[in-house]
């Protein structure tokens, strides 16, 4: 069985973000680590490190799991383009609500619309910085 499991890291407010996407998108967290609670200390932790999040998952329907962590601060990363996720549903509503509320905060990039491959869709950039895309496929159930 082959399953998608996006990965995202964060600058520090992956705790924020994922709180965020689980108010929209429901399910609960299969874990939470914080960077203090590695067992592996291979590298010293710096103490603004500490309650940074080191790992945590969240389920989006029956098949994917999204999964995040916290750059520590000797290694940020740049968070944007660098990763686009993309949610497909069948309820035209449900299309809708997740456009509005995953906007808020956020910039849309391309409004929710018909196109020639799909009954809606449309592209978000969030208040996080990550680019979404909310998509119902054209005449067929996905």
């Amino acid at each position: 069985m082959l399953k998608l499991e996006p990965y995202v890291v964060y600058n520090g407010n992956c705790e924020e973000a994922f709180n965020f996407y689980k108010s929209i998108l429901g399910g609960e967290f299969m874990g939470l680590i914080r960077h203090k609670d590695n067992p592996e200390k291979e590298h010293p932790l710096a103490k603004q490190d500490e309650e940074k999040i080191l790992h945590i998952a969240l389920p989006v329907g029956k098949t994917v799991i999204l999964m995040g962590a916290d750059a520590t601060s000797d290694m940020p990363v740049n968070i944007g383009n660098n990763i686009t996720l993309s949610l497909s549903i069948e309820e035209e509503q449900e299309v809708r609500r997740l456009f509005k509320e995953l906007s808020v905060g956020g910039k849309v990039i391309q409004p929710l619309e018909k196109n020639f491959w799909a009954d809606l869709y449309g592209v978000i950039t969030d208040k996080f910085g990550i680019n979404w895309i909310v998509n119902r496929a054209k005449g067929e159930d996905v």
